[in-house]
């Protein structure tokens, strides 16, 4: 269903100020056009899925932002994505997150576990959406992706003001039903808006999407314990393995 409502969207994060540098030259335009025409870029161009959702601070769950993955399939289990702030042509690299399925998940180690969580509720709240896509094509993907789990790492936390990725990175979280609707419906509602969809009604034409039989209590560790993680940078003696030259 198309959105109609002329509202403004969010207030714009702290961090919608370019990164400090000066703007491109016209040799440094002429460097980058000659590099794409002599280099395979082979890597980037597997990228081939795009999927926005929104994401938590795990050591702070009062910051939560909007999420554009783009994704390349490695195989049946195993996805890796690079996380953008927007799909606009200036977006920010936020982060990484790697995707596995049900299957991968079960076989690490607890402790690992804690690190990653479910898309089952993403999927299910109709949170999780293939901008553009529609709902008929994207549903057999949007099956294999609730029963997956994520590892998402945020090296730039622009939501915060950062003009350069500052500090460490930070675990983010899938905005789980930790408490009623803790996705911002601000976000949510200008999501949609953009994209021409209503979040509501991909939550009811979901409802079918088989979920895992039982999602690990050592997934989303924060909702189940109500404990984050939050990483720092200490000084620490590095490891010899062989003796320096």
């Amino acid at each position: 269903m198309a959105s109609t409502d002329k509202s403004p969207g969010p207030t714009p994060a702290k961090g919608n100020e370019p990164p400090p540098g000066q703007s491109m030259s016209v040799g440094q335009h002429m460097i980058d056009k000659g590099a794409m025409m002599l280099q395979s870029l082979k890597p980037v161009k597997q990228f081939k899925q795009h999927l926005c959702s929104f994401a938590i601070y795990s050591h702070d769950m009062s910051r939560q932002i909007e999420t554009h993955h783009y994704c390349t399939r490695l195989n049946q289990d195993f996805l890796q994505c690079a996380v953008y702030d927007s799909d606009d042509s200036n977006a920010r690299l936020l982060g990484v997150e790697y995707i596995i399925s049900d299957r991968i998940f079960e076989d690490l180690p607890d402790e690992e576990k804690k690190l990653w969580h479910s898309h089952a509720y993403e999927v299910k709240s109709g949170l999780l959406i293939s901008p553009r896509v529609p709902e008929i094509v994207a549903m057999a993907e949007l099956e294999n992706l609730a029963k997956s789990y994520g590892k998402f790492w945020c090296t730039w936390q622009a939501d915060r003001g950062d003009r350069l990725p500052l500090g460490a990175p930070a675990l983010m979280m899938s905005p789980q039903g930790v408490s009623p609707g803790l996705a911002r419906p601000d976000l949510v509602h200008h999501r949609d808006a953009k994209y021409h969809v209503d979040s509501d009604s991909y939550k009811a034409s979901r409802l079918e999407i088989p979920e895992p039989e039982m999602i690990s209590p050592f997934a989303d560790y924060w909702k189940q314990h109500a404990k984050g993680f939050a990483i720092d940078i200490v000084d620490t003696d590095m490891k010899r393995t062989a003796p320096f030259p």
